[in-house]
């Protein structure tokens, strides 16, 4: 039987099955879709596919038109991938056919839909872009016992970054403050623009217990570094999480990231999921060494009347440029800036 696709009316809520929601993330729960909508005003589609009295597939797609940045079709808008779950690969096939017929009707420029299925081929008339992987490592209820899986280089790093002196935080809006100033300012030494705190605000309120920042300072109490986990089940994800420069090399990251595993493996947690990253970035290198399992992520492309691909990330030359000029702006006009920047690219 040929699954059937219609579009959600937006006051419904999606009615995803447990196995079709783990699978699509929470990138795809109404709780996100809405946070984005509330941000930025983008409006969402959420397409359902039945196969007979079944729900069969949920594709949860926002709609973005940004002067600089283009108009497109994305799913887990400004988290690494997600929002698009199916039963069968003719589900699959029928949610695609819609996205496409959906891009055509909006005058997109492309629709890009972002899952895990590394190892699928797309179907005709989509094109996959493998740039991007993340990183799934498995937590034990003792996080010792996962020490023991990590170089003797990496152990020793770790060690020392426990013998610096370095504290940290875990909250929800009592560490908002915080946990804003930690990652804009990483991500202006960075080169990137960053949200306002006000994203981060109701990114919190909107996804409630899931949500969680954690803020890591130095042994005088200086501000450090920070980020944002998001529970799912027994899944715990990594969103933003970065370290101020000049702590990097006292293996601030190490601290960081060793205090989440430890957390979320007392907790109960099976996987941390480390976020995306450019495959071969330092960021990779950063990761791998946690003894993830590394999943090339599907970044699945329908384009318009011939475009080429987007090539919204690092490798593209003209954001090197970018990327150098933005790093040696002043901080006030970063900070007024980079919202309205960061918001075209979902």
């Amino acid at each position: 039987m040929k699954p059937q696709v219609h579009i959600l009316p937006p006051e419904k809520s999606a009615s995803w099955t447990e196995a079709l929601a783990l699978s699509g993330g929470f990138v795809g729960l109404d709780s996100w879709v809405g946070f984005v909508e509330k941000v930025y005003g983008y409006r969402a589609y959420r397409l359902m596919a039945r196969t007979g009295d079944e729900i069969s597939g949920l594709l949860a797609l926002t709609h973005v038109k940004h002067p600089i940045f283009g108009n497109y079709l994305v799913t887990a808008p400004f988290g690494s991938y997600g929002g698009f779950s199916f039963a069968s690969t003719e589900a699959r096939d029928a949610l695609l056919e819609r996205a496409r017929a959906l891009g055509e009707e909006l005058h997109t420029q492309y629709v890009n839909v972002r899952f895990g299925a590394e190892a699928e081929p797309p179907p005709p008339g989509w094109m996959q872009h493998p740039v991007y992987a993340t990183y799934r490592a498995d937590l034990q209820v003792k996080s010792e016992a996962l020490l023991a899986t990590y170089s003797s280089n990496h152990r020793n790093h770790i060690r020392k970054s426990l013998n610096k002196g370095f504290a940290i935080k875990f909250g929800r809006l009592d560490l908002l403050d915080e946990a804003y100033r930690g990652l804009a300012r990483s991500m202006h030494e960075l080169g990137s623009p960053y949200h306002s705190k006000r994203y981060l605000q109701i990114m919190a309120e909107c996804l409630g217990d899931t949500l969680e920042f954690a803020v890591v300072y130095d042994p005088r109490g200086q501000l450090a570094g920070a980020g944002v986990f998001i529970t799912q089940e027994e899944v715990v994800t990594n969103l933003h999480a970065n370290i101020l420069r000049a702590y990097r090399a006292d293996y601030a990251g190490e601290f960081l990231y060793w205090s989440v595993i430890t957390r979320y493996c007392h907790k109960g947690l099976h996987v941390f999921d480390m976020g995306r990253s450019l495959i071969g970035s330092g960021n990779e290198t950063f990761k791998m060494k946690w003894s993830p399992h590394k999943q090339v992520l599907s970044y699945w492309y329908a384009l318009r009347g011939g475009a080429g691909l987007p090539e919204l990330n690092q490798k593209n030359p003209r954001f090197q440029l970018a990327i150098s000029i933005w790093k040696r702006l002043p901080g006030p006009v970063v900070r007024f800036a980079g919202p309205s920047l960061i918001r075209g690219l979902a």
